[in-house]
């Protein structure tokens, strides 16, 4: 097993027996929606009622070592837990407090990616979602491989319907609309080449 797919499904064992709500997002998530790509760490969001963060937190300090000192103040203040898996893996916990979390989580499934290695996933959806109100030139690119990857597949108004309301909190109305012309140009190419085909 890589090392990758083994540091989350440590991480997802460890999660499950506290009775968390999670799922991977980030690049394993990608791995699963679009393409192969290169990925040193393991994101993942684990859904806490706000207040209701420190138990799982202190479960996951007494299990896997802390990559920063002060890790809990920090996963308190910042809500984000950085962990490093047993065999030197990179993990990212982000503590996921939104509506939108909740349901990402709830929607979320599990994807087998290796022989014994089957971990629960954020759908493709979510992914763009995530992916595209994070908004870096790296996530667009994600975002234009799963539209690719999964065509008809996905549900483009549930995608914008969880994606509107994120933007209007980061008054990033410009997200929505970047969204909508890459959605037109694969929609553009994927013609393309089906009248290609049949010619």
């Amino acid at each position: 097993m890589t090392p990758l797919f083994q540091a989350a499904l440590e991480l997802q064992t460890e999660l499950s027996r506290c009775g968390a709500k999670f799922c991977f997002i980030g690049g394993l998530a990608v791995l699963r929606w679009a393409e192969p790509r290169f990925t040193q760490d393991v994101d993942l969001t684990l859904f806490t009622a706000p207040g209701e963060e420190a138990p799982v937190i202190d479960a996951m300090l007494g299990r896997f070592a802390a990559r920063r000192a002060g890790a809990r103040e920090f996963a308190l203040r910042h809500r984000v837990l950085l962990l490093t898996a047993s065999n030197g893996v990179p993990c990212d916990l982000a503590l996921g407090a939104l509506p939108f979390e909740q349901r990402m989580v709830g929607r979320a499934s599990a994807f087998e990616f290796e022989p014994g290695c089957s971990l629960v996933t954020c759908s493709a959806d979510d992914l763009i979602v995530l992916k595209a109100f994070a908004d870096r030139p790296k996530d667009w690119l994600d975002v234009e491989a799963v539209l690719a990857g999964q065509g008809r597949g996905l549900d483009l108004n549930r995608i914008r319907s969880e994606l509107r309301p994120l933007c209007e909190l980061k008054d990033a109305p410009d997200i929505l609309d970047r969204l909508a012309d890459l959605v037109k140009g694969i929609g553009r190419r994927a013609g393309s080449g089906r009248r290609a085909r049949r010619r």
